[in-house]
Parts: C-alpha cells; structure tokens; sequence
C-alpha cells in the first residue's frame, strides 16, 4: 500500500539547473581557502602536525604520535593522505597546499554523493508526485534531478559546512564517507554493485577515520531498514540487501579491532538547562537553512513515516541524520559531530520543495536576499576600510582586534571578489524576475548567498584571517626577539606546556627542533638554548628546569589571541 503523495509537480516545474550554473557553485564553495593560507589553530594545525610527523618518520603509520602525544582521533586514514600528499606534491608546493588537496576533493566527493544520494531517493516510487488525471505531471527521471539539484543547493547553503569542510582534518573524511555510504544504501534498489563498492569505501573509510563505531551502527541500522521495507523492494532482495549490510558492519569492526582504531568517547549527557540549550542553539545556526525545511518535510510527509507502510525517501535520511544528532549530543565536540548530519537534513529539506507554500518561499527569498546581502556588505565595508582607514570605526576595530597586522591589496581577489557580487545581483535579479516556476528556485538564493559570503571572507578578508587564524606571524613575532637576543640562528627549542598544534607551527614556520620538556628530560636537552614555557604553567618550571641556569627574557602574546601567552627564557653562558 503506497501512500498519497503531497507533492504535485507538473513537468514545467522541474526544470534542469544548468550545469554550467552547478559547477560554479561547486567551484565558488570549494576552491576558496584552498590557496593563499597557512594551517589555522585547532583541529587543522594538529592533525597538519601528525601529516608532518608520518613524513619525517619520527611516527609509526599505524600508530601516529606526535610528540609523544596520540591524536585526539584514532583517525589513520585521513593522516595517511595528506602524508602521502606531501611526499607527492611537486617541488616549490608547500606541504600546506598539498595536504588541503586531497580533502578538497572529499569535499567533492561529498557534493557528487549526496546529489546521487538524493537523486536515487527521490527516484522511488513512494517519492514520485501526484499523477495527473490528463497526464502533464513530472516525469520519474526529471522529477529526480530536480530533488536532486535541490538538495546539492541546500547542502551547500548550510552556514556550518563553511569552515570546517575546508579544513584538512579528520573530520571532513569522516563527512565524504558518510555521504558515500548514505548514497549506497539510497542506490541499493536500481545499482546494488555500485552500492556495494560505495558502502565499502564509506563504511571502511569511516572506520579508518575515527569513527568505526559510528560506521557499525549506520550499516545495522541501514540493513534494518532494508529488510523492514517493503514498498520498495521484495522480501528476498530487502533480506540479502540485510544480509549485505551486516556482513559490511562485522567487516568493519573486524578492521577496527586489527588496527586497534576503537576509542569510547561518549560522555554524559548535560545536566543542566544552559548547557542544553547552548547545544540547541549550536544545532539552530549550525544546520540553518536546512532544518525549517527538514522539519516541513516531516510534517508534510508524515504518513510516509509514521505508519508501517513508510516510505525510505524520507525514513533512510531521518535514520542517517537522527544518529548523527544523538551522538552529537553525548560527544564533546558537538559542531564536528553535527557537520556529519548535514548531507540527509539537506535531502530532506529538498523534499519541502514541492510541497512549499508560496508565502513560505518568499519568505525564504526575502530573509536570505536580506541576510546575505548585509553579511557581504560588511566584508566590503571592512575591507574598504582596511585600504583606507575609512570609514574609521571598523579600521579601528581592526587594529584593535589584529594588532601588528599590515593590510595589503590583491588585484587578483579584488577582481574575483567583484565578480562574485556581480554574480549575486545577477541571481537576485533572476529570482525576483519571471522564472520562478522551477523546484529548486527556493533555494538558490541560499546557497549563493553562502557562496558569496564565504568567497569574499577567502578573497577580501583572507589576510587577515590568515594572520588572526595561524601561527606563522607568532612564530616570526618569536624569532624576531630571539634575534635581538643571540647573533646564532637557533635551531632547537625546548618547550613547556606547549600542545601539539603549537609546536607543529613552530616546526614548521620556524624550522626549529622541538623538544618537549618534562622532568625526565634534563639530561637529553642540555645543548639547547632557548626555552619557550606557558604562561600558565609558569609556577611549575622550577621542578623541571634549574631557574639559575635560565634568563628570562620577554612574555609574547600571541596577535589576536588574549589567552595564548608563552614567556620565552634564554639559557646563560
């Protein structure tokens, strides 16, 4: 028994999207920050840090250290590849380019499987419109595209895909393998081999990412949905289709164990009101514009999921994105868990497509035309004052947020920065003009107003979010006082407190050989002369270090960063 659709879709409206106009899309989110920046502080820099190690060879490739510190992440394969980048990448690349390539294409790798995730989706029958009494409804296959442009859209519309897609860490691997699995188990009913090989590399990728008990869960849940669907396949192909995805669920806990990749990580929930509502509004702005959408969508289809005869274009993303929702509300690092959920809110907001109400569109339009049209002001405004010192206030704010950051113009960024306004007045004027018949019409606006908002930060801003983001103007900042100090360029430091991401930038900014500093190693690290140590741990430097041997020589603040203070010390004659 199928149930009534909502959706009544006539073929005018299913319009293909250009795909000269997809691609720009694509192009305009993913290439910008790829160029021009250094490893930025947090889970880039860290996880740049252990690439590094893996190529010197001071750590082994199946158990990474660095520093003698384990990563946060039992996450091998994603340290594998930008490893296996740097050794790669051609001479007068610098390794921090050649580590972001590679996860730029799993960025892509995510667009391309969720539209197929949802184009197969949107394909089953369940999904298909209302038939028209003298024909004229969308066709299956057209129908399809359609859903499947707008889900590509509403992914990229997401405000919290921005940064941390662009980051090569672990966490985007783990983003391009849950999309591949997500489109395996969507495409399993029309192409079971492809599936096959998409659920092997998204369940074993995710496995090798630091997420093994994560893949476990997906890929038993995925084959309990199989062998209880009944609408869209037999009973004997939902059972091997079952079968399937259990075998891969044992594989992959098998591989975990070999490799010795599982880590419990879950923590209690909140056990207050400000914590949880903290978590909700990090979900609100996180998923936005998805989740309005999202929630249309279950509202709207809710007799294909709240009775037995359900139907797996709205159940099989509710199952991929509930998971991923509930594990980021008992981990620590909510934000990262959630980028996870993004790809199946976005296909389930683009079944609200063809159900949306014309006043709830153009609402939609008006919030997105005004929001993103104020945000891309305002890179503008900055940006001119930066040049100019006018207007004054934002300039001030500037020098008062960055200080010792030098503004400098870019031909090159200006001139794509212009472009790319010009291209967004181009869009607003198209949708508020005549061709507004076509499904995904309601959310193109979105997903340029993200795109543009982010080319303009990674064109206009970017020099001075390189400066406030990385370590490399700290680093210089160090060296340049270690100058003024010795005449003999140093190459060792002994650090104290440091974490893994700060002594990776000095590494790699400095070229400095680091050496932890602990009670043990005295002995070991006599010939160095220079000592950088917390601040914060100042008070516990006598237990490790004679103070009598040392002079201190300047407390440096990191620019841009009131809590990042290391005092700098000089070994005496």
């Amino acid at each position: 028994m199928t149930e009534t659709t909502p959706a009544i879709v006539a073929q005018h409206a299913v319009r293909r999207l250009p795909r000269v106009a997809m691609w720009l899309f694509c192009l305009a989110f993913v290439v910008p920050g790829l160029f021009g920046r250094e490893p930025w502080k947090g889970n880039e820099i860290t996880a740049f840090g252990q690439m590094l190690a893996l190529v010197d060879r001071p750590s082994s490739w199946l158990t990474p250290m660095l520093w003698g510190q384990a990563p946060d992440l039992d996450a091998l394969l994603p340290y594998w590849l930008g490893a296996w980048a740097i050794q790669m990448a051609p001479h007068g690349m610098s390794a921090a380019l050649a580590v972001r390539i590679p996860f730029a294409m799993l960025l892509g790798l995510t667009m391309a499987a969720t539209w197929h995730g949802a184009y197969y989706l949107a394909l089953s029958p369940q999904a298909q419109p209302v038939a028209f009494a003298f024909g004229g409804e969308a066709q299956p296959k057209d129908y399809a595209r359609t859903m499947a442009d707008g889900a590509l859209l509403a992914l990229i519309a997401c405000l919290g895909l921005a940064q941390l897609s662009h980051e090569a860490s672990p966490i985007l691997a783990q983003l391009a393998f849950v999309s591949c699995a997500f489109y395996g188990v969507a495409a399993l009913p029309y192409h079971p081999r492809y599936s096959l090989v998409a659920l092997g590399l998204g369940l074993s990728g995710l496995s090798l990412s630091g997420a093994p008990s994560f893949a476990v869960l997906m890929a038993a849940g995925s084959g309990l949905l199989c062998l209880l669907d009944l609408e869209s396949t037999s009973a004997t192909t939902g059972r091997r289709h079952a079968l399937w995805l259990v075998g891969m669920g044992l594989a992959v806990a098998c591989i975990a164990s070999a490799l010795d990749v599982w880590q419990w990580r879950l923590q209690t929930p909140h056990n207050n009101w400000s914590e949880w509502r903290s978590v909700l509004r990090l979900l609100a702005w996180f998923t936005w514009p998805v989740w309005p959408l999202a929630l249309w969508t279950l509202w709207r289809w809710r007799s294909h999921w709240t009775s037995l005869h359900w139907s797996r274009h709205v159940v099989l993303p509710m199952w991929f994105a509930a998971l991923t929702v509930v594990t980021a509300l008992f981990t620590p690092s909510a934000d990262r868990t959630l980028l996870l959920a993004l790809p199946p809110l976005a296909t389930l907001a683009a079944f609200a497509l063809p159900t949306l109400r014309r006043s709830m569109s153009a609402f939609i339009d008006w919030f997105t035309l005004l929001f993103f049209s104020g945000c891309a002001l305002v890179i503008w405004v900055v940006w001119i004052a930066m040049q100019t010192g006018w207007p004054t206030q934002p300039a001030a704010n500037v020098a008062r947020l960055a200080p010792g950051f030098v503004p400098s113009f870019g031909v090159l960024a200006c001139v794509v920065a212009v472009m790319a306004t010009l291209a967004w007045a181009w869009l607003v004027l198209w949708r508020v003009g005549k061709h507004r018949h076509a499904l995904w019409k309601s959310v193109v606006l979105p997903a340029g107003g993200a795109a543009l908002c982010w080319l303009l930060l990674m064109t206009l801003w970017l020099p001075l979010l390189d400066f406030a983001r990385s370590y490399k103007p700290w680093v210089a900042q160090i060296q340049t006082v270690m100058a003024r100090v010795s005449s003999t360029a140093p190459n060792c430091l002994m650090a104290y407190g440091l974490d893994a991401g700060q002594m990776t930038a000095f590494r790699y900014h400095g070229g400095f050989e680091i050496k932890p500093l602990d009670s043990s190693s005295r002995p070991q690290h006599a010939s160095c002369e220079w000592l950088l140590v917390d601040n914060d741990l100042r008070p516990g430097l006598s237990q490790v270090v004679k103070l009598s041997e040392w002079t201190r020589i300047q407390t440096i603040r990191r620019p841009s960063d009131n809590d990042e203070d290391v005092i700098l010390f000089h070994r005496q004659p």
